[in-house]
């Protein structure tokens, strides 16, 4: 078990990967850094695996599916995630793993929204897609989180060996910080530098169509892990739309003792029918979301044993 392990996805990043696993492993010697490679078409792997890096490989695209390889092979006391573009200096990386070590933390996450991510980030709907996701997740999930998609980040054994990754692509970053809201892990944000990327090398997030993946993550999310919350929403939208159809047609019976627009009436009534049952799925989800819950609590058990025997070896 390696005491760090600095992981880096990789795609297409000749132009800054040497120096990127260099600066970490000046910043940590006594961490191993693995660099995942993504399908690149340059010479990427190469450069990694020239300045010190241990090199595999994900044919699967997306960001998602890297992490999830990453998180399945690698054992280590501390994670720490970082992008292989140089944006994320190695400077900052022992503040992101200290708390970690120490105990004090599941997951540490590289607060750029708090220092000079405005200022060094020249894509305007990237700050304000940041902001957008940042609003979202904290109103629904009740959390303050500082910086939602930064892509540097220290993990436990704990949250590692216990995340399941079902994103494929960039939302990656989303389904991280919903989990350890849902499952009450121990978060910490630590502010650090963020530099925007050098002269002629491209960002692989699309901001559009990445983005509309995000915000669609979080309402799947939001369903999954509220979902008496979010059927008790749903049951309230439909019930006020049928009481406002339903109003014209009331005060027109009291008037006239009639009502002309019976296939309407019907129609509402179904309507509340839906709500009533879109509140009782809500109230049964949510029982088998709390049995989930104390399954998932379990399994910390098991997993802080595991990581204790494995520490003793």
């Amino acid at each position: 078990m390696d005491k760090i392990a600095v992981l880096i996805p990789c795609l297409n990043e000749e132009m800054t990967i040497a120096k990127v696993v260099a600066d970490y492993r000046a910043a940590l010697p006594e961490a191993t850094v693995y660099v995942y490679d993504n399908a690149s078409s340059d010479r990427s792997a190469a450069l990694a695996a020239a300045a010190g890096a241990v090199v595999r490989h994900e044919p699967a695209p997306g960001k998602g599916n890297v992490i999830r390889r990453m998180f399945r092979e690698v054992d280590a006391r501390v994670y720490l995630m970082a992008d292989g573009d140089g944006t994320y200096p190695a400077s900052d990386a022992k503040k992101l793993a200290a708390p970690i070590l120490a105990g004090q933390a599941d997951m540490v996450i590289g607060d750029r929204l708090s220092s000079t991510y405005f200022t060094e980030n020249k894509r305007a709907f990237h700050n304000f897609g940041n902001l957008l996701v940042r609003k979202f997740i904290n109103a629904l999930f009740m959390c303050d989180f500082k910086d939602i998609m930064t892509g540097m980040r220290a993990f436990s054994y704990i949250f590692v060996k216990s995340f399941p990754v079902l994103s494929q692509g960039f939302e990656i970053e989303t389904e991280m910080s919903i989990h350890a809201a849902d499952k009450n892990l121990r978060v910490l944000s630590v502010p650090i530098q963020y530099r925007d990327r050098p002269e002629g090398s491209e960002s692989k997030l699309n901001t559009l169509s990445d983005g509309v993946k995000v915000l669609r993550l979080i309402g799947q999310l939001f369903k999954n892990y509220r979902p008496l919350a979010f059927f008790s929403l749903l049951a309230l939208v439909i019930s006020m739309f049928c009481i406002g159809c339903f109003i014209p047609i009331f005060i027109e019976f009291l008037r006239t003792h009639t009502v002309p627009q019976f296939p309407t009436l019907i129609a509402l009534c179904s309507g509340f029918i839906i709500a009533a049952l879109s509140f009782f799925s809500g109230l049964i989800l949510d029982v088998l979301r709390q049995k989930n819950r104390h399954d998932f609590e379990m399994r910390l058990v098991d997993l802080q044993h595991r990581f204790e025997g494995e520490l003793k070896l």
